[in-house]
C-alpha cells in the first residue's frame, strides 16, 4: 500500500472541497506550466510541517472585481431558446468537474482547472449597467436568461447579493427571465420570483445529477446537496413559482442508472417538466475530466471512456449544432428514450412554459417628470 505521506501521493490526491484534481495552463498561454516536485532543496512543495502542506494544498477562493461595463451577453445558438443572458460572476465555487463554463477562464490568463473554482471575478456594478441597457431607446424585450454560464447563486452570492440586485431591476421593468442553478439560495428571493411569476414574468430550473449525496460531493463539491434542491424546487412552486428540473450532464456509467428516479423525484417534489443534457467534453474539460475520472473511477474509467465515445461517433467531443447536447447514436438515444417514457408516466413536459414580453415597461428615475399620458 502506497505511503500516505510520499509526495508524490499527495501531489495526485484530489483537494478537499475542490473539483479539479490539477491546475492546467489555459490554451491562450505561450508556455504549458506543470508543478515538478524536485530532489533539491526547496523544491518539494509538500516539505514542512503538515500546516504548511495543508495551506498549500488547499487554496482559498479568491474573489476579484470585474470591470466590464456591459452586463448583457447576447447569442445565436440554435441549441439554447434564448438569445441574451447575465452572468453576475466568472469562474464557479461549486467546482463542477464537467462544467462547460471552464475553458472561459483561459481567456482570463486564469486556468480553467483550480483557477476557475477559486479565482473568482464578480460584477458588483451589474444591476447599474442592466437598468442603462433597459432603458435604451429601441431596447426589445425577451427572456434574460441567468445561470447559463456560472451559476448566479454559488456561495458568494450570499454575501455579495449581485444577482438579488438584478432581479430587482428586471422586475423594476417587468422583463422576464430564466434562473438556471444548482443551489437551494434560490429561495432566498422567492419574495422577487413569486410576485413576477404570477405576472408570467418569471420561472427557474434547478440543475441536479444524482440523488446519491456521496456521490453529489464528488461532482460537485460545493454545491447544494440533492435534497437540498428538491426542497427549493417544492418551495418555489408552493409560492406559484414554475420549476422544472435539469438533469446535467448525464455521465455513461456514473450517473445514468438513476435516470428514472431522479425523474420520479423531481415530479414528487413538484416540478413542472423536466429536461437533460449529455456530458460535454469541449477544450480544456476534456483533459479535467479525465483526470478527474482516473482519480476518482478508476475501476470504471475506461468502460466510461467507451460509452463516451458511442455517444459522440467515436470521439470524446463533437461539437456541432443540434448534437451537443445530447449526442448520438444508440446509447445516447436510449437515454433520451428512458427520460421520455419517464416523464410520460409521471406527467411532466419537456419545454418550459412561455414568459410575457408584453409587460415591460420602463420605469421613471427618481426625480423624472411625469407623463401627463
Amino acid at each position: 500500500m502506497p505511503d500516505a505521506a510520499d509526495p508524490e501521493i499527495l501531489f495526485r490526491t484530489p483537494l478537499k472541497g475542490r473539483g479539479a484534481v490539477t491546475n492546467q495552463t489555459g490554451r491562450f498561454e505561450r508556455e504549458r506550466r506543470e508543478r515538478v516536485i524536485g530532489a533539491w532543496p526547496g523544491d518539494n512543495p509538500f516539505q514542512g510541517s503538515a500546516g504548511d502542506w495543508d495551506k498549500e494544498a488547499r487554496p482559498k477562493t479568491e474573489v476579484s472585481v470585474d470591470a466590464s461595463r456591459t452586463v448583457i451577453a447576447r447569442n445565436q445558438s440554435p441549441d439554447v431558446p434564448f438569445d441574451r443572458s447575465i452572468n453576475p460572476y466568472r469562474g464557479c465555487e461549486h467546482g463542477c468537474i464537467y462544467c462547460f463554463a471552464r475553458p472561459t477562464h483561459a481567456y482570463l490568463g486564469y486556468s480553467p482547472g483550480l483557477d476557475f473554482e477559486t479565482r473568482l471575478l464578480a460584477k458588483p456594478d451589474a444591476a447599474g449597467l442592466l437598468d442603462a441597457a433597459l432603458r435604451k431607446p429601441g431596447y426589445r424585450p425577451e427572456v434574460m436568461a441567468l445561470g447559463t454560464n456560472t451559476d448566479p447563486y454559488q456561495p458568494i452570492e450570499k454575501e455579495r447579493g449581485i444577482t438579488r440586485e438584478i432581479l430587482q431591476v428586471l422586475s423594476e421593468f417587468g422583463h422576464p427571465l430564466s434562473i438556471v442553478t444548482k443551489s437551494a439560495l434560490v429561495t432566498r428571493d422567492i419574495d422577487i420570483l413569486a410576485p413576477m411569476a404570477a405576472r408570467g414574468l418569471a420561472s427557474v430550473a434547478i440543475s441536479i445529477t444524482t440523488l446519491d449525496r456521496d456521490l453529489a460531493r464528488i461532482m460537485e463539491p460545493r454545491a447544494a446537496t440533492p435534497s437540498r434542491r428538491l426542497d427549493a424546487v417544492h418551495a418555489l412552486r408552493s409560492e406559484g413559482v414554475p420549476v422544472h428540473m435539469l438533469a446535467a450532464p448525464i455521465i455513461p456509467a456514473i450517473n445514468d442508472g438513476e435516470i428514472e428516479a431522479l425523474v420520479e423525484a423531481s415530479a414528487e417534489a413538484g416540478a413542472r417538466g423536466m429536461g437533460h443534457i449529455l456530458l460535454r467534453l469541449p477544450l480544456e474539460i476534456k483533459e479535467l475530466f479525465l483526470e478527474w475520472l482516473e482519480e476518482h473511477f478508476p475501476d470504471r474509467a475506461e468502460r466510461v471512456y467507451s460509452l463516451i465515445r458511442q455517444t459522440r461517433d467515436g470521439a470524446l467531443y463533437r461539437a456541432e449544432w443540434g448534437e451537443r447536447m445530447r449526442g448520438t447514436g444508440p446509447y445516447a438515444a436510449l437515454i433520451h428514450r428512458r427520460f421520455e417514457v419517464a416523464k410520460k408516466r409521471l406527467g411532466l413536459a419537456s419545454k418550459f412554459p412561455p414568459l410575457r414580453t408584453d409587460r415591460f415597461r420602463v420605469p421613471p428615475r427618481k426625480g423624472d417628470q411625469l407623463s401627463l399620458l
